[in-house]
């Protein structure tokens, strides 16, 4: 197949490419660092290509802006994609609402240009769209929940499973992220059920792994974890510390794409995340990442919580796995958290370390310069 990966050098992209080169296919990865540009010199990424690039066989970077709709379409026009799997974005809740217009532009603008250059020059490829659970704005808050020593949970039987597909989108408060992606994602949707293209929208949840570049803004297990191991303080916004994310590692996001391109539903939207099994609150993740590391996590607590952010926010998985009944998360939450460590503890020395999964295996090897 010949793939397109945007947002190639960050934590889902770069999983992509080194996953589906590894089987042989020739992909095109699209990424121009603009997280860098939006989290400084900490979100820079081109280490990430240079590693791509001594690790892979069938591998072609174009450095393109998707906002940019004249060289979008003519990478289209130069070749012809069987599938696209869509990540770039801008994709801090808090950072958007300092660059809104940028925000939009990046996450509704550019998945326009991509969407309408798949319509006009590959019709019959498969498209995914990684979305978010920010889509939903704060609707989630709505449900009834109990707070517990360390966590908030839902109150009622029926929400055991979490957030299922069926949570409305209007209505709520989004932040200025959520109501981007929302743009976004109703469109991606439109050019499935409106014009009968292969989309698919994932509205992932907590993506993480050892490849992200955690910073505050963005990445709260990877970014947790660099805090503990750096000896630095970390800033708990509202909710007691009690807010729960589901978690989920970037290889098992890979695979759900893989499964979704095999047998691809147009227009479906699937919740993507670590479900019930693999969600935790920032007190507990706290209290875990201290007994792994050994170190104290100095932190401090400030009100009022973020604009539109959920209190409880677990993945119901249930529709995509009754679709792909192959597909199943093979990483917990305790082994998503040790390669965390690991990886961060081996950038410390030699900054430049990649971890890819195959199989349930964690292969790294540190970058030479």
């Amino acid at each position: 197949m010949h793939i397109l990966v945007t947002g190639s050098n960050g934590l889902i992209g770069s999983e992509a490419v080194a996953y589906f080169d590894s089987q042989g296919h020739c992909v095109i990865g699209v990424d121009n660092n603009m997280r860098r540009v939006f989290f400084g010199r900490h979100g820079d990424t081109t280490w990430k290509l240079k590693y791509l690039k001594g690790i892979t066989k069938h591998f072609v970077h174009h450095d393109i802006d998707i906002r940019d709709r004249e060289r979008v379409f003519k990478l289209f026009k130069d070749h012809s994609f069987d599938l696209i799997i869509h990540c770039a974005a801008q994709p801090s809740h808090d950072k958007a609402a300092e660059i809104p217009v940028i925000d939009f532009e990046v996450n509704a603008l550019g998945t326009m240009n991509l969407l309408e250059a798949t319509r006009q020059y590959c019709p019959d490829a498969i498209f995914i769209l990684m979305s978010t659970n920010k889509v939903y704005g704060d609707a989630p808050n709505e449900l009834l929940l109990k707070e517990l020593p360390t966590r908030y949970d839902y109150a009622r039987p029926e929400d055991f499973e979490g957030i299922d597909e069926n949570c409305r989108l209007d209505q709520s408060l989004h932040s200025i992220f959520g109501a981007s992606k929302v743009a976004a994602d109703i469109m991606a949707q439109e050019y499935g059920r409106y014009y009968g293209l292969k989309v698919g929208t994932f509205r992932g949840g907590c993506m993480t792994g050892p490849n992200h570049s955690g910073v505050e803004l963005h990445g709260f297990l990877s970014y947790l974890v660099k805090v503990a191991l750096a000896g630095q303080t970390y800033t708990i916004y509202g909710y007691k510390g009690k807010q729960v994310r589901d978690n989920i590692h970037s290889y098992d996001v890979i695979r759900a794409i893989e499964e979704f391109a095999g047998n691809p539903q147009p227009g479906e939207v699937y919740n993507i995340g670590g479900g019930r099994k693999n969600s935790i609150s920032i007190l507990e993740a706290i209290n875990v990442i201290e007994e792994m590391t050994d170190r104290e996590i100095r932190h401090v607590y400030r009100n009022p919580p973020r604009k539109g952010d959920h209190i409880c926010y677990i993945s119901n998985l249930q529709k995509f796995k009754e679709h792909y009944p192959n597909w199943k998360i093979i990483n917990d939450l305790k082994s998503i958290l040790e390669s965390i460590i690991v990886a961060w503890k081996e950038k410390s020395t030699t900054k430049k370390v990649f971890h890819f999964q195959r199989d349930s295996i964690v292969r790294s090897s540190a970058a030479t310069k």
